[in-house]
């Protein structure tokens, strides 16, 4: 079907001429008769009008078609921009900058959106950044407020409240040291030394470092059956020990007491081995899980604050493996356990 609207102005100025055209020789086809003034007549009357409507079109309605592209990207013409207004955006339909206009505006919608949820985030992050500081700096202002006032010389208090006032402080210290990590690792900062080793071996190590944080709760640590033989990988070997210990640490903190903390290892591929950690603790409700890596996301703040913590461990492992343009992902139900996984690169043998 012929619609007008999807023409050039090019040949939307020709069939307007035409047209007109047609009128004119049929009118003095009528009037005259005469053939030679006939085709003069259409001829001449299609040119004025084709040029005419066209000049019209082009130094008007495209006119304010260049100002609402100009609009739209915000910048001052280079001279490629120049050449697209003078040449290339007079040959467009109205069509083709409908289309442009449309999009521009869904772009300018999704980015409207991106910076309302990230004004949200903000919003959240400031307020449980402010949260996590105040408590342990009022914890401490409270106990050395209260030394001042005479407490201080109560010996069987004033102890008791240092050794408290020591624990909030070192608690801020290690949130500044997270959040100094964070940034360090969201710059680009922090660099990646790979090199190849054991994986089971590593964490053999991890269960020693940890086996006595273990053992105040009866937690067994071990490697599943099948995944005892030696796994290499090509990883920053310190970083990913960082990573292990966050997760091994984790399910210490919210495992059932007499629990187990199971570590899998397995060949993906020749390029990629994963990692899972898997504990038979508290696990998590679903609507967590896509969460659980935001900064200071907590699933039960109370009781998550009690166990201790930052609120950070998980946003720095997330950000290490992806440091290693690797990912990692959760699994968890409440009352059964949760098991995180990681991919890492294969090493050669």
């Amino acid at each position: 079907m012929f619609k007008a609207k999807n023409l050039s102005p090019q040949k939307l100025a020709g069939f307007t001429a035409l047209v007109i055209s047609a009128v004119i020789a049929l009118g003095s086809l009528l009037v005259d008769g005469n053939w030679k003034v006939v085709l003069g007549a259409f001829v001449l009357t299609f040119l004025v009008s084709y040029y005419l409507y066209l000049y019209t079109l082009q130094n008007f309605i495209y006119r304010k078609i260049k100002l609402i592209y100009k609009f739209i990207y915000q910048t001052k013409a280079s001279k490629r921009e120049e050449f697209f207004h003078k040449n290339i955006l007079p040959l467009k339909t109205i069509d083709e900058v409908s289309e442009d206009v449309e999009k521009w505006a869904s772009q300018k919608k999704e980015e409207l959106e991106s910076l309302r949820r990230n004004e949200a985030f903000r919003k959240e992050f400031l307020l449980n950044l402010s949260h996590e500081l105040k408590t342990p700096i009022f914890a401490v202002q409270g106990y050395i407020h209260t030394l001042l006032d005479g407490a201080l010389e109560d010996p069987s208090v004033n102890k008791i409240f240092l050794k408290n006032a020591t624990k909030n402080i070192d608690r801020l210290c290690r949130l500044i040291d997270d959040l100094d990590e964070i940034s360090k690792l969201e710059s680009g900062e922090m660099t990646i030394n790979s090199e190849t080793f054991v994986i089971q071996d590593l964490l053999k190590d991890v269960f020693d470092t940890l086996s006595l944080k273990a053992n105040t709760k009866g937690i067994k640590f071990t490697i599943k059956k099948g995944c005892e033989a030696p796994v290499p990988v090509l990883a920053d070997k310190e970083k990913i020990r960082q990573v292990l210990i966050n997760l091994i640490d984790n399910s210490i903190k919210y495992g059932k007491p007499d629990g187990h903390t199971i570590a899998s290892i397995y060949n993906m591929d020749d390029k990629r081995v994963l990692v899972e950690i898997s504990d038979d603790g508290i696990g998590m409700s679903e609507d967590h899980l896509p969460r659980v890596f935001e900064r200071f996301y907590r699933t039960d703040r109370a009781r998550s604050r009690d166990i201790g913590g930052t609120g950070l461990g998980l946003a720095i492992v997330k950000h290490i493996v992806e440091a290693h343009d690797q990912s990692i992902t959760v699994r968890s139900k409440p009352e059964v356990g949760s098991t995180f996984g990681f991919t890492m690169e294969a090493g050669k043998e």
